[in-house]
């Protein structure tokens, strides 16, 4: 088997600050409603683990600017996420990047794009056509579905403003705002960033499992279609065994039924039970 040149590479170290007020931007953008003061009130604030991707975007972009791929083609194939600690309501993060993979699916390629840092790791899979037919190992093939009717059914509506408000968070490629840029990429109309549609789909599916959406330790999505501000989506979810918290595997469709996310899996930690106060005789 061979291995891309681009396989290791590594693309650095970054540090980012962030404020509360970043994080409840990030809150709102994904859909959370303004009545979730412990999402949206500073003096109350969980932050959103996926909130941490915002701050680790730029290690695919530089992958991108390196001229590994053709930017104008590629695209956001899949996510994952595994916390190791919750965000702090502000501070920094030293964040490091590598290619720490690289799959041959033929006409094209898949860049495995790894982020570490001491809260989390994750990996961004852009599909690149044009990439592929170096001889390398193809990688797994997509999850399937579980053969049985879903335990958990909700509706996830977006809403005309969303993309414009998720690019403020660092996202600011230009087709997700731009009529002439999406044209470019070959969409008919601006669409919604893939990582704002799996972020707005956590937050019922948190709620149907009984658990905080802050409290997310695992996360693994792929991205299967578009997304256009103002669509209604039907997220399903399936009970993921006995896993200490709240465990699913998931998928959302559109109102035509194309799928949108697939394959998904999230794990949930139980919230932990409120502190008893203890005196002294």
């Amino acid at each position: 088997m061979s291995v891309s040149p681009w396989q290791g590479r590594e693309l650095g170290t970054r540090t980012a600050s962030y404020t509360a007020r970043d994080a409840i931007l990030y809150a709102l953008a994904v859909g959370a409603p303004a009545d979730r003061l412990d999402l949206v009130h500073e003096e109350r604030l969980r932050v959103l683990p996926t909130f941490a991707l915002t701050l680790a975007q730029w290690a695919p972009d530089a992958l991108g600017a390196l001229g590994a791929f053709d930017i104008t083609t590629a695209v956001h194939g899949s996510q994952r996420l595994l916390v190791h600690g919750p965000l702090e309501t502000s501070g920094e993060l030293t964040t490091s990047a590598h290619v720490s993979r690289v799959r041959d699916k033929g006409s094209a390629a898949v860049f495995d794009v790894e982020v570490t840092c001491e809260r989390f790791t994750a990996t961004w899979s852009i599909f690149a056509p044009g990439c592929g037919g170096f001889g390398g190992e193809r990688g797994p093939a997509a999850p399937r579905r579980p053969d049985r009717p879903a335990e958990h059914t909700r509706t996830v509506a977006t809403h005309s403003r969303q993309a414009a408000l998720y690019r403020l968070l660092g996202d600011r490629h230009a087709m997700h705002i731009d009529p002439a840029a999406a044209k470019a990429a070959g969409m008919p109309r601006p669409f919604l960033h893939g990582l704002c549609t799996l972020a707005a789909s956590l937050l019922p599916l948190a709620e149907e499992l009984g658990v905080h959406p802050a409290g997310l330790v695992e996360l693994d999505a792929r991205f299967a279609a578009p997304v256009f501000p103002g669509d209604r989506l039907t997220l399903r979810g399936w009970d993921d065994g006995p896993r200490g918290g709240g465990a699913a595997l998931f998928e959302a469709s559109g109102d035509d039924g194309r799928p949108v996310l697939t394959g998904g899996h999230a794990l949930f930690a139980p919230d932990p039970p409120p502190r008893k106060e203890t005196f002294d005789a």
